[in-house]
C-alpha cells in the first residue's frame, strides 16, 4: 500500500487520477493539493467523498512550499504525481507566469524532495506540445521543438528533470499526454464548451474553422498510464500516451454534435484562428504499450457521450460559469 500525493489535484486530470487510484491501486492515501478550495460537484465529482483515505489540501505550489513540504513531511508519500501547471496555448501575455510554476516552483520541489528518502517514484505529466507541429506520430525520441512560452516551460521542466535523474539519481518519470478531455473539464476547453454550448442553445465560437488536428485522450486512459508507470516503469523512463490518430477539431466538435442530436452548423460559428497554433500534434505511443501493457479503453464516442450526460446532470450549474481563460498565478 502506498500514499499518492497529486499536485493539480483540482483540476481535471488530478480528479480522476484520484478516482482511478482509489478503485485500482489499493493505496493507503490519496492526497490532492490545489491552488484553490476543493471545487464544486461538477468538477469534483464527487471523488473521495466518504473515503476515508482521500484528502483535499488548498496549497499554492508557488507561493506557499513550506506548507507543501510540511505536508510531504508528515504523510511521506511513495509517488508524487504532478499535474500542476499553468497549460494554455495562448501564453503570449504575461509568459513569465508559465515559467514561475512550471519551471522555477518545480526546481525549487524537486531540489527539496532529493533529501526525502521517503519518495520512490516523481511522475511528471507533461505535453504532446513540447514536439511542435509533427506531419507524422512524435516518438519519445523525436526532437523538442515548443512553439509557444507554454511548450517551452513545459520542456524546461522536462529537461531539469532528466538532468536531476542523470546527476543526482532523482526518482522520476515523465508521461507526455496527448490533448484530453473528461467530465469535469473547465469550459474554456473545447468539448465541454462544445456541449455546454449546445445544451444552452449557443454557438461555439471555432477558431479557424477547427482546421487544426490534435490527439484526444479521455482522463481515465490518462489515469490508468500513470497508475502503470508508477507500478512498473524504469525510472528515468518517458513515455509518450495518446490515441492512435489525431482529429481535427472540427471534426471532433461534430462528434459533440452529434452525440447531443443536433446539426452540425447549429452548433459552431467559424472565428479566425489563434496566434501560433500548431497544425498538428501527434504522438507514437508505440513504448508504452510495449513496456507496460497500456492500451486505451475508452473511444472517442464514448467519452463524449459521457461528457454530453454530465453537461446535462450539472447544466443549471455549468450554465452559469465562464467559458473564458483567466491567467492566475
Amino acid at each position: 500500500m502506498k500514499t499518492y500525493i497529486i499536485l493539480g489535484g483540482n483540476g481535471v486530470f488530478g480528479v480522476h487520477t484520484a478516482a482511478y487510484l482509489l478503485k485500482n491501486a489499493n493505496p493507503r492515501k490519496v492526497i490532492c493539493v490545489g491552488r484553490n478550495g476543493e471545487k464544486l460537484p461538477a468538477y469534483t465529482l464527487d471523488v473521495g467523498r466518504g473515503d476515508s483515505r482521500y484528502a483535499y489540501h488548498q496549497i499554492h505550489i508557488v507561493y506557499e512550499q513550506d506548507r507543501l513540504f510540511e505536508l510531504f513531511d508528515v504523510e511521506k508519500p511513495e509517488v508524487i504525481i504532478n499535474f500542476a501547471a499553468l497549460a494554455h496555448g495562448a501564453s503570449w501575455a504575461k509568459s513569465w507566469r508559465f515559467y514561475d510554476t512550471n519551471v522555477t516552483a518545480l526546481a525549487k520541489i524537486v531540489e527539496g524532495l532529493l533529501s526525502r528518502e521517503y519518495l520512490e517514484r516523481w511522475i511528471q505529466v507533461g505535453s504532446s506540445e513540447l514536439y511542435g507541429a509533427v506531419d507524422s506520430p512524435a516518438t519519445e525520441e523525436t526532437a523538442l521543438k515548443p512553439s509557444s512560452p507554454y511548450g517551452i516551460s513545459k520542456m524546461a521542466g522536462d529537461l531539469h528533470l532528466v538532468s536531476m535523474f542523470d546527476v543526482r539519481k532523482f526518482p522520476m518519470n515523465i508521461i507526455r499526454p496527448s490533448n484530453g478531455y473528461g467530465e469535469g473539464q473547465q469550459l474554456y476547453r473545447v468539448v465541454p464548451a462544445a456541449v455546454v454550448f449546445g445544451l444552452t442553445g449557443q454557438k461555439l465560437p471555432l477558431q479557424g474553422g477547427g482546421t487544426a488536428r490534435k490527439s484526444y485522450l479521455h482522463a481515465y486512459d490518462i489515469a490508468s498510464a500513470i497508475h502503470l508507470i508508477a507500478e512498473k516503469a524504469s525510472l528515468g523512463k518517458i513515455y509518450n500516451v495518446g490515441p492512435p490518430d489525431p482529429i481535427s477539431i472540427r471534426d471532433l466538435v461534430a462528434h459533440v454534435a452529434d452525440a447531443l442530436g443536433m446539426p452540425f452548423d447549429n452548433l459552431c460559428k467559424m472565428t479566425p484562428g489563434r496566434a501560433g497554433e500548431d497544425a498538428q500534434y501527434w504522438l507514437d505511443s508505440s513504448a508504452i504499450k510495449q513496456d507496460l501493457g497500456w492500451k486505451p479503453e475508452i473511444s472517442l464516442e464514448k467519452g463524449v457521450k459521457d461528457m454530453v450526460n454530465w453537461g446535462k446532470k450539472y447544466l443549471d450549474f455549468l450554465r452559469t460559469e465562464s467559458n473564458e481563460f483567466v491567467l492566475r498565478a
